[in-house]
């Protein structure tokens, strides 16, 4: 679970990061996108390999929209993505874990 978040960094438990990373119940995944402009097809398909549910893209400091076609993996394989900033896609993923469901969440962490 996440248990803290602030500006470019956020605590999974006791471990405090300060990269980008993908987690899920099960796994943490360093490093993930390093900007939100350089997502690319490579990076959702990291995530898309974990089949998750439901994806929560968090962008950073503040909420912006890839392409679609960036995600395009994640949607072919009938993943729902949710796109939020960075803290919000952390308290969110605190949520939706906690309720069982199988949730990645995709942070870019400036």
């Amino acid at each position: 679970m996440v248990t803290g978040v602030g500006p470019g960094w956020v605590r999974v438990g006791a471990d405090e990061y300060r990269v980008s990373l993908i987690l899920t119940p099960d796994a943490i995944l360093t490093p993930w996108a390093s900007t939100f402009e350089a997502l690319g097809d490579a990076d959702f398909e990291r995530v898309r390999a974990l089949e998750p549910a439901i994806v929560l893209l968090g962008t950073g400091a503040r909420q912006r929209f890839p392409h679609p076609r960036v995600y395009q993996a994640l949607i072919a394989a009938g993943i729902g993505v949710e796109v939020m900033d960075s803290s919000a896609a952390a308290r969110t993923y605190n949520i939706i874990a906690a309720e069982g469901r199988r949730v990645a969440a995709a942070l870019i962490l400036p």
